[in-house]
């Protein structure tokens, strides 16, 4: 977590730390209302993710694979934006290339008293 009230980041060093062999997210940011990082499915990997309890956007930024949302599908890859509802199921399949995507989570505050 971090207090500054802004940050740069450099995409090319934060996907130097991927190993590029299995599912992996690298968050780069934490604060309180959000959160963002990468997300790295290899070809032919499985996205074993569940729904989360908050909003998020993805962004593809490398390769090809189709989503399902909820009982929907549909064709995505470089440039593809998706936003996802909270509680909503949704996972990446036929991975037909590696996947870079950029994750950003709205964090949702607490309920009031």
């Amino acid at each position: 977590m971090t207090s500054d009230q802004w940050q740069v980041f450099d995409l090319a060093e934060i996907k130097d730390k991927f190993k590029g062999d299995a599912v992996e997210y690298l968050e780069f940011l934490n604060v309180p209302a959000m959160n963002c990082g990468l997300y790295f499915l290899p070809a032919g990997s499985k996205d074993m993710q569940s729904h989360h309890d908050d909003d998020e956007v993805y962004m593809v930024l490398e390769g090809k694979a189709r989503m399902r949302l909820g009982d929907k599908e549909r064709a995505v890859g470089p440039g593809s934006i998706l936003y996802v509802g909270a509680t909503t199921e949704h996972s990446f399949f036929e991975i037909d290339e590696d996947m870079t995507l950029m994750v950003m989570f709205a964090n949702t505050p607490p309920p009031r008293s």
